[in-house]
């Protein structure tokens, strides 16, 4: 059987470790792409890109023969890999699941940015936060920013709505007496999807001030990249911002405002992350040709368009 493999790439004109070279980039290239593609913000790419670049020098100090500075960045590497699979275990959890079932399609294909449709959705929830800071009803909203999160990250799923987000509706949904004001509620898009949500509390210490609105939307926001958590407090009705486990308070409505459009307006420029397969099919074929074309000293297409 290695013989015949063996002739028949020497009839192709190919030696097996060219083949196994070409495999190899390929292989590497596509993990890549599945890594950027499970990756749905652009502030998480730069620590990938700084992880790539470790690795990418440990590699070259052993080619050079640097044992030290190889055996320093090997360890250094695997910290770092790590340290990434905590900070993104609900971005590798989905991998992991998605390539258990064998949807293979579905890790090159990248998720669709789930935003507002328009300010006035924003506008529609900052209105009922400061009727709700107002009358001092607490309140706990989460917004999807850049694709929809698992339900499963939620301690119970709550009550299906599907209703368009109006300051009335959220109003009415935190009021005291309701049957769903202690719990969460998500916004996706300009749809109101659930409310009664139980959230996972966050394990970090904080201020007697703080209740336990305030420690679920630390948690979830820990947990899940993927989304920010609007809170007001009961008792002293101050608003506040969860965002990566970080709690920003108190907040004016203005700042509130201002937090918001920077973050959810579909008028800020979002750049995906990772293109469409093909896309980067014509894109890394268009800059092969151009590489080949400069090494074996053929004008470009823009130099010949130029002329």
């Amino acid at each position: 059987m290695r013989d015949w493999w063996k002739q028949w790439l020497t009839n192709l004109g190919w030696s097996q470790s060219l083949l196994l070279g070409t495999l190899d980039i390929v292989l590497v290239l596509a993990l890549t792409y599945m890594i950027l593609v499970i990756i749905s913000e652009r502030r998480t790419l730069w620590m990938v890109r700084g992880f790539i670049i470790l690795m990418l020098a440990s590699a070259l100090s052993g080619r050079l023969g640097l044992p030290l500075l190889n055996f320093v960045l090997e360890k250094l590497v695997i910290g770092c890999a790590v340290a990434m699979a905590v900070a993104l275990q609900s971005e590798f959890r989905r991998f992991l699941e998605q390539l258990g079932r064998g949807e293979f399609r579905q890790l090159f294909q990248p998720a669709n940015l789930t935003i507002p449709k328009s300010d006035s959705v924003i506008d529609e929830i900052v209105d009922a936060v400061k009727e709700l800071s107002k009358n001092r009803i607490g309140a706990l909203l989460i917004l999807e920013t850049t694709g929809p999160i698992d339900e499963r990250d939620f301690s119970v799923p709550g009550v299906k709505l599907n209703a368009d987000v109006s300051k009335e509706l959220i109003q009415t949904i935190f009021q005291p007496k309701t049957l769903l004001h202690d719990g969460a509620t998500l916004v996706r898009g300009s749809r109101i999807v659930s409310s009664g949500i139980i959230l996972p509390l966050s394990g970090r210490t904080a201020s007697r001030q703080l209740g336990t609105r305030h420690r679920a939307a630390m948690g979830i926001t820990e947990r899940v990249e993927n989304c920010i958590c609007v809170v007001v407090s009961e008792e002293t009705g101050s608003i506040s911002l969860a965002e990566r486990g970080i709690l920003n308070r108190p907040l004016t409505i203005r700042k509130l405002k201002e937090s918001l459009d920077a973050r959810l307006s579909p008028t800020v420029d979002r750049e995906a992350v990772a293109p469409g397969l093909f896309s980067l099919g014509r894109q890394i074929g268009g800059k092969a040709l151009t590489l080949v074309s400069r090494l074996i000293g053929l004008p470009s297409t823009a130099s010949r368009n130029k002329k």
